[in-house]
């Protein structure tokens, strides 16, 4: 299995509020640092999970350049750069890629429901416009539409800097083909925690996870086991952190990881709106699973 450009447990990292619902810098910084102690290899900033529909650009800013401030050089930070507006993407991207991040993220544009020779074109002229490795997303169950595997090859091979796809699709053999038809050192990277072990049995170098915010050792050891050939420690931890997997997605991410943070003593803050707390039944089997688990 190929050496992974970003490592094998990357985090999609939270965005971390104040009481009044504003960025809690400084908290954002300890969570980074955290996160690496606890055996992720890079972080994905203002994804999904750091609730990026929320956050507008100036605020983005503020939080990349926090998070570089903090990480410094321990690890890569890959910047959540993409829109469903090609034109704006762009001039985004180029504001995000002065502030010295290792690599961007683009995902599926989002409501407007384009076709596949349009997410070709809109993720080559991003693309295309830095200098940087870009991270495609595809995450169908958000955006309506799925990148193809042929759109994707196409992208691989036809855009140089275009160098790893997060696949949040759960279809094995979408994956399948993408990780078969891939260039030498394009990388497929799991989208979804639950989906990881197969993925990489398919040839997936790592994950893109929301559980390594609490189960980060855990998850580390388990994709490095799987990646060295040691198939039954593997699954063990794979079936040992199942249920918290499903637990953390009861409610729309990031409601439930963030009151899993909480629950583990690190409050980050709660969820903007249009997204709220979790329910009261759906906090206590988050605290059932994380007090099975031994982590909470």
């Amino acid at each position: 299995m190929a050496t992974p450009r970003f490592g094998r447990l990357v985090t999609a990292m939270v965005t971390p509020f104040d009481a009044d619902g504003g960025l809690d810098l400084a908290r954002a910084q300890g969570l980074a640092s955290r996160l690496l102690d606890e055996g992720s290899e890079a972080l994905v900033v203002c994804g999904t999970t750091g609730e990026s529909p929320t956050v507008p650009y100036d605020q983005k800013i503020e939080l990349f350049r926090a998070v570089i401030e903090a990480v410094g050089d321990r690890a890569p930070i890959i910047a959540n750069a993409g829109d469903n507006a090609t034109q704006d993407s762009v001039e985004f991207a180029r504001r995000v890629v002065k502030l010295g991040v290792t690599a961007i993220m683009l995902v599926v544009p989002y409501y407007n429901k384009p076709p596949q020779e349009g997410l070709y074109r809109h993720f080559r002229t991003i693309a295309e416009s830095v200098d940087v490795p870009v991270v495609l997303y595809n995450i169908p169950g958000r955006c309506v539409v799925n990148m193809e595997p042929a759109t994707t090859l196409r992208l691989a091979r036809d855009v140089e800097n275009i160098v790893a796809v997060k696949e949040a699709s759960g279809s094995l053999p979408q994956i399948a083909a993408i990780v078969d038809g891939a260039p030498e050192g394009f990388e497929v990277l799991s989208g979804n925690d639950e989906d990881t072990l197969p993925m990489m049995g398919l040839g997936a170098t790592g994950v893109i996870s929301v559980a390594s915010h609490v189960a980060g050792k855990r998850l580390a050891e388990m994709v490095h086991a799987q990646a060295n050939g040691d198939h039954t420690r593997a699954l063990k931890l794979h079936l040992e952190m199942l249920p918290l997997f499903k637990a953390l997605f009861i409610a729309s991410n990031p409601i439930m990881v963030k009151d899993a943070l909480a629950k583990v003593g690190f409050p980050v803050g709660s969820v903007r709106l249009p997204l709220v707390p979790p329910t009261e039944a759906q906090s206590a089997e988050l605290a059932r699973v994380l007090g099975h688990l031994g982590i909470a």
